[in-house]
C-alpha cells in the first residue's frame, strides 16, 4: 500500500486534507482532493510556485543503481510536467548523501530501508514554513525491504520504480488520492481489481508497469491545481449535493462518467452539507455516479476523526448531465438510501 505521511511542519500542526471548492457556479470548480495547511489563520493550497528541483540520494538497492533510480524518477516527473492542460516543471539537481526525511531544505528522493512498514513501499513527506506557508522541500522514500527494478517491461517478483515514482511525484506536486478503483479483501490485505488512475492508493502487484501512464483523473487533478492559460475556459464542471433522508452525507464518492469517450473523473462531498464539484471534464454529456467508499481505508483519502459516511447504496443521477464549455452544470440534488 501506498502512504503519504505529511511529516515536519515547523509549527508541528497536523496537515489535513484542505475543504476547498465552491458553491458558485460562475467559478472554477475543483476536481481532486489536495492536501493543504493552516498557517497564522489562513488557509494554504500545497503546491510549488515554480520548478521542482530535487536531488537523488547516492544508494543503491540490488536491482537498482543510483543512476537507474535518478533515470526513472526523471521519467516519472516528465510524466507529469509533460501535462499539455499543466504548467509544472521540475529539474534533477545532483546526486546527494542526504536521505529523504532529512530537514535540510532539498526535495529528495531515495531509498531507505523500513521493514517495520511492511505495507507501504513508498511514502512522501513535506516541510513547511510555519510562519509564511512556503513549501521548503518534499522528500519521498522509496523501502527498500521490498525488492525493486527498472527494466523496461518490468520484472516478476520486483516492484516497478518508475510506476511508484509516478504515484509519488503525484504527491509531491500536492495531490490526494484517487478512488476510481476496485479492491477486495483476502488473506493478505486488499487487493486492485481494477483502477482508473494513478493516484489510486493501492498499488498493482509486483513486476506490473500498466501504470507508467496518467488516467483522465489524475490529467484532471493536476490541471486544476496548475492550469494552464485556457484550461477552464475548455473544460467545464459539475456541481451538486448527496443527500441521505435530507441530510448532506460527508465523504461519498462522485464519478463523472463521459459517455462518449468513456473517461472518469471523480471528487467527494468534503462537509456535512453533502456539496460536491468535479472540475476539469470535456464538454458534453457525463453519467453520475455517486458511491460509498466502502471498499477502501477511508484514512487514505480522509482523517480518521472525519465522519465518513459508508452506510448508502451505490446511485445513478435520474438524467445524464451536459457539461458546459467554461462553466458549470448546475446544481444537481442527488439522494442516497441506507444499505
Amino acid at each position: 500500500m501506498m502512504s503519504t505521511n505529511l511529516r515536519a511542519w515547523r509549527t508541528r500542526a497536523c496537515a489535513v486534507l484542505v475543504v476547498l471548492f465552491t458553491l458558485a457556479q460562475t467559478h472554477p470548480a475543483f476536481a481532486y482532493l489536495k492536501f493543504g495547511f493552516e498557517v497564522n489563520g489562513q488557509q494554504y493550497t500545497l503546491k510549488w510556485s515554480g520548478p521542482v528541483r530535487y536531488y537523488v540520494s547516492d544508494v543503491s538497492v540490488p536491482g537498482v543503481t543510483q543512476s537507474q533510480f535518478q533515470a526513472a524518477a526523471d521519467n516519472a516527473f516528465k510524466t507529469w510536467t509533460s501535462v499539455k492542460t499543466a504548467t509544472l516543471s521540475s529539474q534533477f539537481m545532483g546526486f546527494t548523501r542526504s536521505l529523504p526525511g532529512e530537514d535540510d531544505g532539498r526535495t529528495t528522493l531515495g531509498f531507505l530501508n523500513e521493514p517495520t512498514l511492511d505495507r507501504v513501499l513508498a511514502s512522501t513527506s513535506y516541510l513547511v514554513d510555519g510562519s509564511t506557508g512556503e513549501l521548503i522541500e518534499a522528500d519521498i522514500f522509496f523501502n527498500s525491504a521490498f525488492p525493486w527494478s527498472v527494466a523496461a517491461a518490468g520484472e516478476q517478483g520486483r516492484f516497478d520504480v518508475e510506476t511508484i515514482a509516478l504515484h509519488e511525484i503525484g504527491h509531491l506536486f500536492g495531490l490526494g488520492h484517487s478512488a476510481i478503483g476496485e479492491t477486495e479483501m483476502g488473506s493478505g490485505g486488499r487487493r486492485v481489481l481494477s483502477t482508473g488512475a494513478v493516484m489510486f492508493p493501492i498499488a498493482l502487484g509486483p513486476g506490473d508497469v500498466s501504470m507508467r501512464r496518467l488516467r483522465p483523473d489524475d490529467i484532471a487533478g493536476i490541471s486544476d491545481l496548475y492550469p494552464a492559460a485556457g484550461f477552464n475556459r475548455e473544460t467545464g464542471s459539475v456541481s451538486g449535493r448527496i443527500t441521505k433522508s435530507g441530510a448532506g452525507v460527508f465523504g461519498a464518492h462522485i464519478v463523472a462518467f463521459d459517455i462518449r469517450s468513456g473517461e472518469m473523473v471523480g471528487n467527494f462531498t468534503l462537509g456535512t452539507d453533502g456539496q460536491f464539484s468535479i472540475a476539469g471534464l470535456q464538454p458534453g454529456p457525463h453519467l453520475l455516479r455517486v458511491e460509498p467508499l466502502d471498499d477502501a481505508d477511508t484514512t487514505s483519502f480522509f482523517d480518521a476523526a472525519d465522519p465518513v459516511d459508508v452506510n448508502f447504496t451505490t446511485t445513478y443521477f435520474e438524467r445524464l448531465v451536459i457539461v458546459p464549455r467554461g462553466g458549470d452544470s448546475g446544481a444537481a440534488e442527488i439522494g442516497v438510501v441506507s444499505k
